[in-house]
């Protein structure tokens, strides 16, 4: 790519009004220049989208994302590197995205042929109205992605492979944080045959570009991934349209004192640390019995240590950075306040520059903002509790409700929890970060609306019409 990118709109690649460098979190340097566009050129990009019709099968759009995810794995080291240097991801994190990617654009192929509708009689009435309705589910039209900085390829697989899939146009705003990987996907699809004029890219200011996406009148479906604050001015702002949110968590992994241990510590490992803990389905907090809860504690500070921090381009790194130090600064803030409030470090509370070593805390209150809030960082904060009932309890304590894992033996409080837990899909002897891409994935509360994944994402991007004969 020789031209600088980070515009396309009407069929072709096209330069903004000015450009953007974008630096990798680790060592500063400038990985990347970015094409800006303003809310003009965002309006011309949307326009020429809703004047544009597709024209492809189902077999055509099946075709063309298998290519996709076969064009990403064969530049697998290529994409994993773009990633690893925009985000601070470690690459082995950034090479399970790709893999990730790949794996849903392949399922999406294949969903794409499996969108049905059903037959209604309509003699069920006194009028006696021997009709027969048959029902088919068609494009919504125009799909704005707004994608957020944290697993910057695989996010926006998620909203623009449903999108394709159902025979939409989609105008995609990724992360001014992470734009690279956007552009390389964008690139990926027209070079395995999407019609250029179905979709565009627009980087740019958020509030500025997004406004005046939403504004144009050509935005059939707004699909947006990112925090609780900028989803709620979205929802105020974006009018009659189809939206779905995506807006975090602070997932919770509940252990009982009747758990496996040594799995409950694996999955809270992974769960609380990979890709440096900025997952929206991670774990936020750990529930633990207070009968277990020093056996679980030792033996995850013990797995926390073994965790390398270092270069993300190092395969022997497991821990990058986070995305700015700035983010970084805030998780260490709130950790700080955690422990002035009683809550003892264990393993970690470190910071240099944009990177913060594995922690995991004990006694941590439940009221605690590192806790209560979203936190996007390695960070495994125990919560101690006497039993099942006050489990439940510190679960549905928080304003979120995406994902929550328990680990038990005991049947009735897993039957229990699936009823209890005001989550959105509660995961019995794993952790809150379980996903395939052929389950519905989406919150309650202040998690957001809608759901995501395969034919529950096409669901919401198609809309149902009805014919009668």
């Amino acid at each position: 790519m020789n031209e600088i990118r980070g515009l396309f709109s009407g069929g072709r690649w096209s330069p903004g009004v000015g450009v953007a460098e974008v630096r990798n979190p680790y060592t500063d340097d400038v990985v990347g220049t970015v094409a800006h566009a303003n809310a003009e050129q965002a309006l011309e990009a949307v326009r020429r989208l809703g004047a544009a019709r597709s024209e492809l099968t189902a077999y055509d759009r099946g075709d063309i994302l298998a290519a996709t995810a076969e064009l990403l794995h064969r530049e697998r080291a290529e994409v994993s590197a773009t990633i690893c240097q925009e985000s601070g991801l470690a690459i082995a994190d950034a090479r399970r995205e790709v893999d990730r990617a790949t794996t849903q654009l392949r399922y999406y192929a294949e969903e794409s042929k499996r969108i049905t509708g059903e037959t209604i009689r309509t003699d069920v009435t006194s009028a006696r109205q021997r009709r027969l309705a048959i029902t088919t589910r068609e494009p919504i039209g125009v799909v704005c992605a707004v994608t957020p900085f944290n697993r910057p390829l695989n996010q926006v697989v998620t909203k623009v492979a449903p999108a394709i899939a159902a025979g939409n146009r989609v105008v995609v705003k990724p992360s001014e944080k992470t734009p690279l990987s956007a552009i390389r996907f964008v690139d990926a699809l027209l070079r395995s045959g999407l019609p250029a004029d179905l979709i565009a890219l627009v980087c740019g200011e958020p509030g500025e570009v997004v406004n005046a996406l939403l504004r144009s009148g050509q935005v059939d479906m707004l699909t947006f991934t990112g925090s609780t604050r900028v989803g709620r001015l979205l929802a105020a702002s974006a009018g009659m349209i189809r939206q779905t949110y995506e807006l975090g968590d602070s997932g919770a992994l509940v252990v009982l004192a009747d758990a496996d241990l040594p799995a409950a510590v694996a999955a809270a490992t992974a769960g609380a640390f990979a890709t440096s803990g900025q997952s929206c389905r991670g774990v936020k907090r750990i529930i633990a019995h207070a009968d277990i809860a020093d056996e679980f504690a030792a033996a995850l500070t013990a797995a926390a240590a073994k965790l390398v921090v270092g270069d993300p381009a190092d395969p022997a790194t497991d821990i990058g950075t986070l995305i700015d130090t700035d983010a970084a600064r805030e998780v260490d803030d709130r950790v700080a306040r955690a422990v002035a409030a009683g809550a003892r470090v264990l393993s970690g509370a470190r910071r240099v520059g944009a990177q913060y070593w594995p922690t995991v805390l004990d006694d941590v209150p439940r009221d605690a903002d590192l806790v209560r809030l979203e936190t996007f960082g390695p960070i495994a904060p125990v919560i101690r509790v006497t039993g099942f009932p006050e489990a439940v309890e510190v679960v549905n304590d928080t304003p979120y409700g995406l994902q929550a894992g328990i680990f038990t033996n005991n049947l009735d409080h897993a039957h229990r929890a699936a009823e209890l837990f005001d989550v959105g899909a509660v995961v019995l002897n794993g952790g809150p970060q379980f996903e395939s891409p052929n389950i519905p994935f989406g919150g309650v509360k202040d998690s957001g609306l809608g759901r995501e994944g395969a034919r529950y994402a096409i669901e919401e991007m198609t809309r149902v019409k009805t014919l009668v004969l």
